[in-house]
């Protein structure tokens, strides 16, 4: 007989308090792709068919739990009352065991292959914190360089972008333009995110055709998008095996999952019919406005204090984001990366499904995600498959 002690018992509520703060980092990635979605759309409101998108809430959500442990005073609370978190100890641990566990490569289980690479680039004048640089380290695996941003700002950028580069597997190029960094630039820090899994099983090529897909379009005023006769031809994947699939009032859900993936969260279904269309998408945002769109204002004034030593306090100047995600029959291949510059600042204080069809032939929503700790590695939407 099996008697549970107190080891068992304190990994338990361990577990269960990791899955209740991952919640809360999912609410914060639902609200940061609301506004990046909805500044994205309005960059290109005469033609919002081309506003596909995808993202890495979470390459945002580790850099800006990097910041929020070099901050303080109202900068401080500010952040961790965006994250969500109660305690520059809590972010910590909580991220820390997102890096280290959550984001462990799988590939050599035959699992998706995944990786994160955190990087910092400091002007050559100035010195880490020591206890900022035991937590970049310890918790959040950066590698850190001295860099002459006064002399060498373009030599600088194209480092970063090479280290975006490798990180991404070629993926993400040049994540700075120019003129990103220069001689006022004082601190860059970055996160890399890459993903690569095939799925459990995978989809016939010779089966591939082009189907109509429905594009979106915009009313008169603020109305709302909605669906036209507008169309295009685009390459649909197809298969006739049984699929994760769920209808609700309105929408309907498709789960394709990864090999090793032992979450099933849906019941396996047949279906009438079923296309799925494959598609390219790549986005980049400077992702400034949409933050302080969010009230998450005080990091551009100031109030990181404890990053560099002096007592000198640094200031967000620019937040770039730039993702990419490829979908077709063998799996998904996904990368982002996050840098965030920064120059000295003033000091601041479900139910089965029979028969039914899922063919994906207007916008929607994706997600690529942990479903063991629930984590959103990426998100996006679709809204014409042919425009990468």
């Amino acid at each position: 007989m099996y008697f549970p002690s107190q080891f068992d018992y304190m990994q338990k509520h361990t577990d269960m308090h990791l899955r209740a703060s991952i919640q809360k980092q999912t609410d914060v990635s639902t609200m940061l792709a609301k506004h990046v979605f909805f500044t994205k759309f309005e960059s290109t409101e005469s033609n919002p068919n081309d506003a596909n998108m995808v993202f890495s809430p979470l390459s945002i959500q580790i850099v800006l739990g990097l910041i929020a442990a070099g901050s303080s005073g109202d900068t401080l609370e500010q952040l961790l009352s965006f994250l969500k978190f109660n305690s520059v100890d809590e972010l910590n641990s909580v991220y820390s065991r997102i890096i280290t566990n959550v984001l462990a490569d799988g590939s050599t289980m035959g699992g998706p292959r995944l990786s994160v690479a955190n990087g910092a680039w400091i002007k050559q004048t100035l010195d880490f914190n020591p206890s900022f640089k035991q937590v970049m380290h310890n918790v959040y695996k950066a590698a850190a360089a001295s860099v002459d941003f006064q002399n060498k700002a373009d030599e600088v950028a194209a480092e970063i972008n090479k280290w975006a580069e490798e990180k991404t597997n070629g993926l993400i190029k040049e994540i700075l333009p120019p003129g990103a960094v220069d001689g006022t630039t004082s601190l860059v820090l970055g996160s890399a995110l890459y993903f690569k899994g095939a799925w459990t099983e995978k989809l016939d090529a010779s089966d591939t055709k082009d189907h109509e897909f429905h594009l979106l379009n915009v009313g008169v005023s603020d109305r709302a998008p909605f669906m036209t006769g507008v169309s295009v031809q685009a390459p649909f994947m197809t298969s006739k095996k049984r699929q994760y699939v769920k209808g609700y009032d309105g929408f309907k859900v498709l789960r394709l999952p990864y090999k090793q993936d032992q979450h099933v969260p849906l019941e396996e279904v047949g279906l009438r019919k079923f296309l799925i269309p494959k598609f390219k998408i790549s986005f980049r945002i400077e992702a400034s406005k949409v933050l302080k769109g969010l009230c998450l204002a005080l990091p551009f004034k100031g109030g990181l204090t404890e990053m560099v030593a002096n007592s000198f306090s640094l200031a967000v100047s620019k937040v770039f984001h730039k993702s990419f995600i490829e979908v077709n029959e063998e799996g998904t291949e996904a990368a982002a990366v996050t840098p965030f510059t920064m120059e000295l600042g003033c000091c601041m204080t479900m139910v089965k499904v029979e028969r039914i069809d899922f063919v994906a032939y207007h916008p929607f929503l994706f997600f690529v995600k942990d479903e063991t700790s629930s984590v959103v590695l990426f998100m996006g939407t679709l809204l014409n498959p042919l425009v990468v």
